[in-house]
Order: structure tokens, then sequence, then C-alpha cells
């Protein structure tokens, strides 16, 4: 199915402080190793939303043969922080403080995908939520629902104040 995020985001409108926010969610992509080995991919990015792939693999099953809960929490998570990170400064970097997930029915099909868009941007914390769907065929169905919070830091773990938030 292709993805089309003009409906994500409401009637919210973003501006980026970053001019390469889209080179910037790549790179979260591709640069976390946990990412990677999970086979994670950015489908699409706008400014306050990410839209992310998972092709469902056997390892990414539970005992039962469905796709484990872990697997679909960290999709939720990352591309939440993703669409989040659409909104940073440039010496800025996102982690997640919180997120609750709702796993709404057993997920078995041949990818998952993630559609996460921003809430409530803030100075201090970012809230964004992600649904997680399975698709196979033709059909697609909401497996997944996770509100998240983030918040922005320098590289060096502190925030715009020059504290440790943590």
């Amino acid at each position: 199915m292709p993805i089309d995020l003009s409906d994500m985001g409401g009637t919210q409108v973003f501006e980026p402080r970053n001019p390469e926010y889209r080179a910037v969610v790549e790179a979260i992509f591709s640069a976390a190793p946990f990412v990677r080995a999970l086979g994670l991919q950015c489908e699409a990015v706008k400014p306050g939303a990410c839209c992310a792939v998972l092709p469902i693999r056997p390892d990414h099953l539970q005992q039962d043969g469905f796709v484990h809960a872990a697997v679909q929490a960290a999709l939720a998570d990352h591309t939440a922080g993703a669409a989040a990170a659409t909104l940073m400064a440039p010496d800025e970097i996102v982690l997640t403080i919180e997120f609750k997930i709702n796993l709404m029915r057993p997920a078995k099909g041949d990818r998952l995908l993630c559609e996460a868009r921003v809430l409530r941007p803030g100075s201090r914390a970012t809230v964004a939520e992600a649904e997680v769907f399975t698709e196979g065929g033709a059909s697609r169905s909401l497996v997944a629902k996770a509100m998240v919070t983030l918040t922005f830091v320098t590289a060096d773990g502190k925030d715009r104040e020059g504290a440790t938030p943590l």
C-alpha cells in the first residue's frame, strides 16, 4: 500500500527548525544499531510526522507466532522519536522520556506499518502518538497505539539551559 502523509498531523502545520530534518530522520534510522538489526525502515517524513515499516521476519515473533510486543513497542517509540526529531534544532538530539503502548490485537501479517505524529511540541517535552498496523495482502489492521513523551537535548545530554534533564 502506498504511504501518504497528507492526512497525518491533523490540522496542525509545523515549521521545522532544521531545514535538513529529512537527513536527520534518515540518520536516526540508519545510525541506530538496534533499529537496523530489527529492520525498521523510514518510508515517509514531513514536519511533525513520520511513517516507518518493518517487514515481519520469523525472529520478530513470540512463541505463539504473533509479532512480539517488544518489536511493536520499538517500532512505535522510534517512529514517534523520528516525528519529533523533525521539529528539533540542528544542535539537538531526541530522547524518549516516557511511553505507553496499548496492544489492541495480536499482530500477524507481512509487515508492520507505523504512523507517528506530534500532538504537542514543547520547549521541554514534546508529545507524539504512534499507531502500528499490520498489513497483509489488501488488509490493514490497527494492532497497537502508543503515546510517547520526548525531550530534545544537546549531544552531551544537556537541556537548553545546560542542565542534565534526567
